[in-house]
């Protein structure tokens, strides 16, 4: 049964069997913008989203990033899936639209944290997305063994007016890998900015 995580919540990534969660894929999945045309009628605009993530030290050093621009990590321990243009514009499909692989195991030990973050390229407000969420399960971008835990994000009157959020972040602590929630909507506007604010305020 998988975790449905609050914002907020934190969790071990330990499995209802006991094992440890150790290769891992984060998918996130959005929706288009319905608009209401002439007559009535509705049409959907493509939503296009950057789904990326960042590699921190226990300093708080920005070590890498890996997004649509750099799809790998050095160590190959992480991998994105590539740019999504659209979002499901036929409604939800419960297909992920980016998916970034994650191996614990081939992880550089200097990386104690590993924070995910969404930003929406084209500047639209995540208050007319009508839904947005993350998945961490295990299984490769084309197949799903076993979902661990989902994650609404973009729910919310909080999120009107933004175009960046911070979707939550694993940490490392007494060398056991760990999820914290954040789900939170931030002021920014780039990339580079919205990392700054995870230095900043969750890490």
């Amino acid at each position: 049964m998988a975790i449905n995580l609050q914002k907020g919540q934190r969790i071990n990534l330990v499995k209802s069997s006991g094992s440890t969660l150790q290769n891992i894929c984060v998918g996130i999945n959005w929706g288009a913008i319905e608009k209401k045309g002439f007559f009535g009628n509705t049409k959907k605009e493509a939503v296009d989203l950057d789904a990326s993530c960042a590699l921190y030290d226990d300093n708080k050093n920005l070590l890498e990033v890996i997004y649509f621009g750099n799809l790998r990590s050095k160590d190959g321990s992480i991998a994105h899936s590539g740019d999504d243009l659209t979002g499901d514009l036929g409604g939800d499909d419960g297909l992920d639209n980016e998916i970034i692989t994650l191996d614990f195991s081939k992880l550089n030990p200097s990386v104690s944290n590993v924070a995910f973050v969404l930003n929406s390229f084209q500047g639209h407000d995540f208050g007319t997305i009508p839904f947005a969420s993350i998945r961490i399960y295990e299984g490769t971008p084309t197949r799903v063994n076993e979902v661990f835990a989902t994650f609404d994000i973009a729910n919310g009157s909080g999120f009107a007016g933004h175009v960046s959020m911070v979707m939550g972040v694993f940490y490392k602590k007494n060398n056991e890998w760990k999820f914290n929630a954040i789900g939170e909507p931030t002021r920014d506007k780039k990339l580079e900015q919205t990392l700054s604010t995870v230095t900043n305020q969750y890490l």
